[in-house]
């Protein structure tokens, strides 16, 4: 497996906090929310908290947010001296900052260009504490939480469009359909949220995660056409050279992180077991080092199952697309042998959600997928 030690997010926060307290006491709280453009959706994403974190894993509707959604249009700030005159309002995300104390805040959107790519929250226990001339030093400290954000996010967007625009230069197509692509990295968001807590992980790693789901399969690009887009089941010498594209994944991975001269940027280590180690089977069975349970990097283990259960019901030119009750009990059939238990009950367990997303992303009519998984034998 693959680690990369190297300053993440949090941790620049962290210390722009620790600098900002030095003449802004007061500021118990600094925490950022993404946006995401496709589903509306506003998403807890980085935070340095003095004490415990009201919000995690949470995501909210923008447009069900009033006073954000004006901020964002108008790309204008806002100070709100009292928070306690927000009580019993209809908001979970309001209800648990009263709940921690925090009594005042300053809020500001964060814009790359004209994106919009989410809001940094500044909160106090103090009531009225973001008043006066404070308010104009904030805004600078929003600035340099905004470059912080867009650091961190720019490196990990021009890894995964240098590797898509290879794919597609290499093959003339792109060997998987959008729609799938965003069914998957959504499955696999989902899942990553509900194992998050037990497996210590952060939102800023649930947000990686989500963002490079879609390279898993990068390695295929190695793959002979005659075999990657065959529209028959794979002879056992064909398999073999399926299965290496695991390993020229990773090859892949490093040689256009080398190439962009950014070796030790942060998640570099996730993006490389999930692209290496998808494939490997939780009994041990898989490939391509026949690892087994917690061996498997847990964004691996995750990716699995978000693939193969969006495979499963997906078109292909030599199967029918599965219902979803069908997917499902082929997850649940290969737990513990395939795949890890945990990460399929995160899937099956969150069904309202999963329909969601498959709703939402719908592939475009006579739009098929040519890629194969080994997890099925009509798959």
């Amino acid at each position: 497996m693959y680690s990369v030690v190297a300053e993440s997010l949090a941790d620049q926060l962290a210390t722009l906090h620790s600098s900002m307290r030095e003449r802004f006491a007061g500021v118990d709280r600094i925490a950022v929310a993404l946006h995401d453009d496709k589903t509306g959706l506003l998403k807890t994403f980085v935070h340095s908290t003095d004490g415990p974190t009201p919000l995690e894993r949470y995501e909210t509707a923008l447009e069900g947010v009033p006073s954000l959604t004006s901020l964002a249009a108008e790309r204008a700030d806002r100070v709100i001296d009292d928070l306690s005159e927000l009580a019993g309002s209809d908001h979970l995300h309001t209800a648990k900052v009263l709940e921690a104390g925090y009594r005042s805040s300053f809020t500001a959107p964060l814009f790359e260009g004209v994106q919009l790519i989410g809001f940094v929250f500044f909160d106090s226990k103090a009531r009225a504490y973001f008043s006066g001339p404070r308010v104009e030093d904030l805004r600078t400290f929003t600035r340099l939480v905004s470059l912080a954000v867009l650091d961190s996010l720019v490196p990990a967007r021009i890894v995964r469009s240098a590797v898509q625009v290879a794919t597609r230069l290499t093959h003339f197509r792109d060997p998987e359909t959008g729609a799938h692509l965003d069914r998957m990295s959504r499955y696999a968001r989902l899942i990553i949220r509900a194992v998050a807590a037990d497996n210590g992980l952060s939102d800023e790693t649930v947000e990686f995660l989500f963002l490079f789901a879609p390279l898993h399969d990068i390695g295929k690009v190695a793959i002979p056409d005659a075999i990657l887009l065959k529209r028959a089941p794979l002879s056992d010498a064909e398999f073999e050279v399926m299965k290496t594209h695991a390993r020229r994944g990773g090859e892949i991975v490093d040689q256009v992180i080398g190439d962009l001269q950014l070796p030790n940027f942060p998640h570099a280590g996730m993006l490389r077991n999930l692209v290496v180690f998808h494939h490997e089977a939780f009994d041990g069975g898989g490939y391509p080092e026949g690892l087994s349970h917690g061996q498997i990097p847990i964004e691996a283990r995750i990716i699995a199952v978000a693939d193969v259960f969006d495979a499963l019901m997906s078109q292909r030119p030599y199967k029918r697309a599965w219902t979803m009750e069908e997917s499902l009990e082929f997850l649940v059939r290969g737990a513990r042998t395939r795949f890890d238990p945990t990460c399929v009950n995160a899937l099956t367990s969150q069904t309202d959600a999963v329909e969601a997303i498959r709703q939402r992303f719908v592939d475009d009519a006579g739009s098929l997928t040519e890629s194969r998984e080994g997890y099925a034998p009509d798959l």
